[in-house]
Order: C-alpha cells, then structure tokens, then sequence
C-alpha cells in the first residue's frame, strides 16, 4: 500500500502528527517505516531571484525525500539556508535546512529554528561550520559561539523541554527532526564511530556523511556502528555523488578537506572514454554496494554543477524499489484560470464582469 505524506488540505500544510515522532515531516516518516530514503542537496543561488531557488529544486521532484538547504559551506556568501527554506516550503517540498555554527551566535541561531519551524521546516542539520579562511572572504568575523554538538543540544532542549537555552519558557516548541554530519574518512578513523555516539548522544537522529568513494572503509565504519549499537538509534545516509573527470577527483582531493579519493577510483575514470559519464556510472556503482551494507538507512546525493544527473542516478540505482518520493502535480484548473486571465489582460475581452468571475472561481 502507498503511503501518501501529504495533508489533504493542501501541500504546504503541515502533516498530521505521529505518535513517536520529533517532527510533521515526510523524511522522518519515511525513515521511521524502514523505506530506504534519498535526499539531496541544492546549490544555493548568488541570487534574489526566487525562480532560481525553484528551477534548481524541481529537478528533484519526485526522487527524493528531502532537499538540504546549504548554510554557505565553504564559507562563501550564497543566499541563506533559512531563505532557501521559506521559498522551499511554501511550494510543498521538504527541506532539511542546515545551520552552520561560524555566522551566528546562539540568540540568532534559536531564532531561526523558531523561524524555520514557523514556516514549516521538519528537518535542521547542525553544523560546526567551515573556517572563515576557507572562503572567499577570509576578513570576516568568525563567531563559533557553539559547535556542532552543542548546537544539536541547544535545539533538542527546545524541542524537548520547550524551553531557550536562558531557561525561558516556550510559548510552541519547535517540531524538529535533528540531523549532523559524519565523515568516516577522516583520521582518526577509529575515533569516527565513538563521535557519532557523542552526537547521538546531544540529539542526532539522522546523519548524512562525507561522500564516500571508498565503500571497503565505509563498510568497515559501519562494522562498529554496528557493534555499538548506534544504527539503531540513529539513521545513517551516506553522501554519494558524481564525479565529472579525473582532473576534477585530483583537485578535490588535493584541495578540499576530508574528501577522501583513492587512486582505483582517479584511475577509473582515466581509462574511461567519456569520463563524466562514467562518474555518473560510478555513482550508481557505489549506491549499488552501500545501499546492502546493514544500518544503512539511505543516500544524500551531493551532485554539485550535476544536479540533472540526480534522476537519472537515483533511477538506475534502484534504491527506490518502485517508491516515488513526493512532486508537485500541476493543477489543470490553475492551468484554464492562467489562460483565461492572461487573455484578459492581453485586451481580447473588456469585459470587467468576467474578470471578476474568472477570480473568483479560482480552484482552491
């Protein structure tokens, strides 16, 4: 039988609520039935345009569960996380809005999630943030007022004891379900699953990693996870992505912290004759192996400059077993008003009467 998230009252309204769940949310309902889930990310525009917002999302309609809205990662300035959220929502889709530490000292940042929870966002990912150094703007003023562990502490107690970190009552706590970030991949990789445990432990209740381009590690990350019992207390995504060439997997590798890439893999794509599109093969390789790994929980597809690549990797992967995640479905009565009163104003009737008749019978 197919679960359908959606209010019967209209997209944009919040989900009934579920006993033994944090937020309204389709992710956490989705997670939460056992379903394998997918979610994405979206390359925030350097834009006040919010057609820009929307184009880039509507690639996504229909693949995946959720949509993280960038907090500026590596410290460069694109339209806010919380922006991105206000448009994502109002259109009916589930985004996961992150916050990254560096920017905001913890008054603004409960802000927010007060905010963010208002307009209907279910998911907050909780970030420490990258360095001020690394972006394209290294005079700013880091703030770092909390990390990523007491970030995920300071929005549990809101949610949980509805109260501000001052102690301060809230009058309606936020409906959240509490993400973070892992990154098996990174020395010391020992220490990685105890991490995890620590951010269980303030409040996680998913994570997405790092992507991942080594499944032998990442299966041997998972192996303790699993020993200490954390894929049951948590949801683990892991991050998988496109890579566009071998020049592309050396730069990153050389240049972008805690992106971990071996040699079999640069060595892939040289010896392919169209090496984009064998990233993308690569991509739905490495989904095929992980999505068997026990206390997987699904994948976070970081396609950056690739996004029209997401559809066709989550397809050919087929992790989604037949599931179709929520899109938008066009309404054929929106569609007759939008003719009929672009005629109108086109100056083919000057009939002010029909005008008023065609807006006032718009399908609600």
């Amino acid at each position: 039988m197919a679960h359908i998230d959606e209010n019967p009252l209209g997209r944009d309204l919040p989900l009934d609520p579920l006993p033994g769940h944090s937020s309204r949310g389709r992710l956490e309902r989705v997670l939460r039935r056992g379903e394998f889930a997918v979610t994405a990310e979206l390359n925030p525009p350097d834009s006040a345009n919010p057609q820009d917002v929307y184009e880039r999302a509507a690639i996504f309609e229909g693949w995946v569960d959720g949509i993280n809205a960038v907090d500026a990662s590596g410290a460069n300035c694109h339209m806010s996380s919380v922006g991105i959220c206000a448009l994502l929502t109002r259109m009916g889709y589930a985004p996961i809005m992150q916050i990254a530490c560096r920017d905001k000292n913890r008054i603004a940042i409960q802000g927010d999630v007060l905010g963010a929870a208002a307009m209907g966002v279910a998911n907050i990912m909780c970030l420490t943030g990258d360095g001020v150094q690394a972006g394209d703007q290294p005079g700013a003023k880091p703030v770092f007022d909390l990390d990523c562990m007491s970030l995920l502490e300071t929005v549990r107690i809101m949610r949980d004891n509805g109260k501000f970190l001052s102690g301060r009552k809230l009058t309606t706590p936020p409906q959240v379900f509490l993400g973070a970030a892992i990154n098996p991949f990174a020395p010391p990789y020992d220490f990685r699953p105890y991490r995890l445990a620590k951010k269980i432990e303030a409040g996680a209740q998913f994570v997405q990693s790092q992507y991942c381009f080594d499944v032998p590690m990442f299966r041997t990350y998972m192996e303790k996870v699993r020993d200490l019992g954390l894929d049951e207390k948590c949801y683990i995504l892991c991050g998988v992505g496109p890579l566009a060439s071998a020049k592309t997997a050396r730069w990153i590798r050389s240049n972008v912290p805690g992106i971990h890439i071996p040699d079999s893999i640069i060595a892939r794509l040289e010896g392919a004759q169209d090496q984009k599109k064998e990233g993308k093969q690569l991509c739905i390789d490495i989904i095929n192996e992980v999505k068997e790994i026990a206390g997987v929980s699904g994948v976070h597809v970081m396609a950056y400059r690739q996004e029209e690549y997401v559809a066709e990797i989550v397809h050919e992967s087929g992790v989604l077993k037949g599931r179709t995640p929520w899109k938008r479905e066009s309404n054929l009565g929106d569609a007759l008003v939008a003719e009929r009163m672009d005629a109108l104003r086109d100056g083919k009737t000057e009939n002010q009467e029909e005008m008023a008749d065609v807006a006032a019978h718009r399908p609600h």
